[in-house]
């Protein structure tokens, strides 16, 4: 069993959370999501039209693109251009799918939302990081689009985030840190929505198995942590100050 964490948390405690919201100019939405050492910023751009199949439908789109800048982990990362690794499509496929699940598209009207994660600084949690923080750069989005006259209501349906669970020696924990992750038995990403909602569950055994009461046991962590971390994004959507632990 774990007797203490390598950051000095408890099993269930999340690490240090802050949203520093309009973190850059030209974005309709952007903000600077820092979970302990991972920091992502994340911004939305709003761009005319839809995807050909959503023409004329009145319904609108979100997509969702996911980059780690190369000074992002402890060794140089390789920039992706032609060609984006297996791991970077599947995490911008569940940022997109995540935050797509939260929004009316026939409110949002024919314009597509791009999603832009970009990791400045790793330390695991990142695709949880880019969802949870990048629901707080929707939220300022269509924000700006309701001052601007563009929309007459939100289209935002639910609140939505995500948070890292796992087994380390046996013992559950929540939001793993890199060390923690490399070490992990079992390594779960979660995300809900403000019912607690499953949006979408990835977890496997890096090693043998696991039983069903640790399953229960790490999903109790995380909706624990989800809770937390959507009060935080409630805090800096309320504030004109950044909300942080």
């Amino acid at each position: 069993m774990v007797s203490q964490r390598s950051d000095g948390r408890t099993p269930d405690q999340l690490r240090p959370v802050q949203f520093e919201r309009h973190y850059t100019q030209f974005a309709a939405g952007s903000v600077l999501a820092t979970c302990g050492n991972t920091k992502v910023l994340c911004t939305v751009s709003v761009q005319p039209g839809v995807p050909r199949f959503l023409e004329k439908s009145g319904r609108g789109w979100l997509t969702a693109e996911y980059r780690m800048l190369p000074g992002a982990t402890p060794q140089r990362k390789t920039r992706e251009l032609m060609k984006l690794s297996g791991r970077t499509q599947e995490i911008q496929r569940l940022v997109g799918r995540s935050l797509r699940s939260v929004l009316d598209f026939e409110a949002l009207g024919e314009r597509t939302l791009v999603v832009d994660a970009d990791v400045l600084q790793a330390d695991a949690g990142t695709r949880t990081t880019s969802i949870t923080g990048g629901f707080v750069a929707l939220s300022d989005a269509i924000a700006t689009l309701i001052a601007d006259g563009e929309l007459e209501r939100s289209p935002i349906r639910h609140h939505v985030a995500a948070v890292s669970v796992g087994l380390v020696e046996g013992c559950p924990l929540l939001d793993l840190n890199y060390v923690e992750d490399v070490g992990a038995s079992v390594d779960f990403n979660v995300v809900l929505n403000e019912a607690l909602q499953i949006i979408e569950v990835q977890g496997t055994a890096e090693e043998e198995s696991f039983s069903r009461q640790e399953m229960n046991q790490m999903l109790d962590l995380a909706e624990k942590g989800i809770q937390e971390l959507m009060t935080y994004q409630r805090q800096a959507l309320d504030s004109h100050t950044d909300a942080s632990t």
